[in-house]
């Protein structure tokens, strides 16, 4: 009888162990579309600056993809999730839809070295028609000053994005899922 109650002792435990030790199947699923930006800020030092002429969207599989166009050669910016976007200068909010929003700041000014315009949105709360997008829910200007610009982008969530500057631009794209 002592065996018996031994030998099903054992038995419950190496059942128990079995279950505490095996991996569960399925546990470490693949990125979304192999993307594996993650959510931190990112910035680079500038080291060449051009003009803003144009801000601009665009959809693909993944992700929406930001674009600020320049008249020349750009690699400074500094992106970053944030509670909410400010204005530069006045420090006033930006209102954004969506359930949260990346301060854009690219160091190029929308003004050239007289003073003159290069980049004049017509309707600063809307920059970029983003209606029917996965991701993005608005874009909005905060402003340009002291040699860059700031724009607030609302996006559905906090999701995983990059930075990359191309010739002529810099391109935020931000992932659709994680």
């Amino acid at each position: 009888m002592r065996i018996r109650r031994t030998g099903i002792l054992l038995a419950v435990l190496a059942a128990i162990v079995g279950v505490v030790v095996l991996p569960a199947s399925g546990a470490s699923a693949d990125p979304y579309c192999g993307i594996t930006w993650g959510s931190g800020a990112k910035s680079a030092s500038p080291t060449t600056a051009s003009e803003l002429v144009d801000v601009r969207a665009g959809r693909h599989d993944c992700y929406d993809r930001l674009v600020f166009d320049v008249n020349g050669a750009v690699d400074g910016y500094w992106v970053s999730y944030v509670a909410t976007v400010y204005e530069d200068g006045s420090g006033r909010p930006v209102p954004l839809r969506g359930g949260a929003r990346l301060s854009v700041t690219v160091q190029a000014p929308s003004y050239d070295e007289n003073g003159q315009l290069t980049y004049n949105p017509a309707n600063r709360a809307e920059l970029v028609n983003v209606t029917g997008y996965q991701t993005f829910r608005q874009v909005a200007w905060a402003g340009s000053f002291e040699g860059a610009t700031t724009v607030g982008l609302g996006v559905r969530a906090r999701l995983p994005f990059r930075v990359l500057t191309l010739p002529g631009r810099v391109v935020v794209d931000v992932a659709h899922f994680w």
